[in-house]
Order: C-alpha cells, then sequence, then structure tokens
C-alpha cells in the first residue's frame, strides 16, 4: 500500500484528527464524510475505522494515544465517550482513562508496538501505565530539542520520522532506543509538526493534501510502504536535498 493524501474539512493536519494503529483507526466527527471514507476505503477490510470526539472535541489524534495493544484517553473523555470506544474498538485492546495534567497525550507520546517516547515532565504513573496497557518500553526524550515528541515524530514497528532539524547524533541515538530506521523530514510541504500532519502504521499512511511527492517519496520509503522497499538511496538523496534547503 501507499501514502495517501486526504483532508480533514480544509485542514491539512490529519495527524489532528485521525489516530492510526496497527489494529483500529480513529477519525474525528466532521462536517463532512469525505475524510472518514478515505480511510474507511483504505482500511475497513483489515481493522476498525472509528468515529470518536474526546470530552466532545474532534482533534483525537492530539488527545488520544495508542497501539495495537491499548487506547489511552485522557480523564476528560466522557463515560458515553468511553462506552462508544469500548464496543467499537477490537477485542483484544484495552482502553483506559488516565489521569494526566499534560493531557494532549498524542503530543506528549509517540509510540510503536514496542517502544514510547514520552515527554519528559510526565508524571511517574503515566510512565507505568503506558508501560503497561500499551505493552512498550518507555523513554523520556526529546526530539530535535522539543518536548512534544507526538507532536515532532511519528514511527511505526518499520520506520519512523522526525524533525527535519534533529542533529544526526540524536537520529542515531532515538534509532537505537527505537531499534527502527529513521529520517529527519517534513509534511505538507514544509512543515515539521509530523505527529499533527500524518497517520501511519506497519502497512499505511495518510498526510495532508499539501505533502509533495518528495515527501511522499520519504514517506513511503521510511516506513516501508508500497514499491520503494528497497530505496535507500532515494531517501539519502531527499536527505541532502532537505539539508540543503535547511540551512
Amino acid at each position: 500500500n501507499m501514502a495517501t493524501r486526504c483532508a480533514f474539512e480544509n485542514s491539512n493536519e490529519i495527524g489532528v484528527f485521525a489516530s492510526l494503529t496497527n489494529s483500529y483507526c480513529l477519525t474525528g466527527i466532521g462536517g463532512s464524510e469525505n475524510f472518514y471514507s478515505v480511510f474507511e476505503s483504505e482500511l475497513s477490510s483489515h481493522i476498525p475505522v472509528i468515529h470518536a470526539t474526546i470530552a466532545g472535541c474532534r482533534f483525537i489524534g492530539r488527545t488520544t494515544i495508542g497501539n495495537r495493544r491499548g487506547l489511552l484517553v485522557p480523564s476528560t473523555t466522557t463515560d458515553q465517550e468511553l462506552q462508544h470506544l469500548r464496543n467499537s474498538l477490537p477485542d483484544g485492546v484495552v482502553l483506559q482513562r488516565i489521569e494526566e495534567r499534560l493531557s494532549a497525550l498524542g503530543n506528549v507520546v509517540a509510540c510503536n508496538d514496542h517502544v514510547a517516547l514520552v515527554h519528559p515532565d510526565i508524571d511517574r504513573e503515566t510512565e507505568d501505565v503506558i508501560s503497561d496497557v500499551l505493552g512498550v518500553e518507555v523513554f523520556r526524550q526529546t526530539v530535535a530539542g522539543q518536548a512534544l515528541v507526538g507532536s515532532y515524530s511519528v514511527f511505526t514497528n518499520q520506520g519512523g520520522m522526525v524533525h527535519p532539524r534533529t542533529s544526526v547524533e540524536d537520529i542515531e541515538e532515538l534509532s537505537s532506543l527505537l531499534q527502527v530506521p529513521l529520517v529527519a523530514g517534513t509534511v505538507n510541504r514544509g512543515s515539521d509538526v509530523l505527529g499533527g500532519g500524518m497517520v501511519a502504521n506497519d502497512w499505511t499512511a495518510f498526510c495532508g493534501l499539501d505533502t509533495t511527492s518528495t515527501e511522499i517519496s520519504v514517506i513511503e520509503s521510511i516506513f516501508k510502504l508500497g514499491a520503494k522497499q528497497t530505496s535507500s538511496t532515494i531517501v539519502n538523496s531527499m536527505r541532502s536535498s532537505l539539508i540543503d534547503h535547511l540551512t
């Protein structure tokens, strides 16, 4: 499968309005069904695509965090919303509401099915819950000096992307923590807010309509999507063009 471009109403920030794992996908409730149907047509034969809100808000990609084993939601989630998610999620997926001051969980946590990066100031208790419910090893970390690891990185079990100004040393360190290849890059024609601009799992990815073909090739290459699986050369050429562009 390849990376798919889409938009939520007029916004390219689809990582704000959707969340994607290997076992389910959540989408915000929008003015039109177009957004939902893009996900539905790509995913519905594999995993459920669930309409949801958190505390009545549509930006579920930024308020929740999950992987194939579980989904964590903030304390502001209503009982009704919790029940709806419980009824819609696959049987094996654990759903838990957590008390955390940094309640935009999607901004302060980034994870795949094995490892999570978390904001350095997250509660000890939250760290334990993330570890238990999602079944991951947890590391307090920053990305390019930014504490909002969920906003500035996106990674799956195949690979990941980090903020374009992440140093080579940091990329190597993060890559060895996560045990997946990483590349510094952008989405939506130069946006460094990767978590807000795209979602990905082990076999597909979605990004905003403004994402350029260069950015798409980097995404497909690092997340090992589509036919470009072996082309590390393309990532290297993209990387050098990105670096030229930033310096």
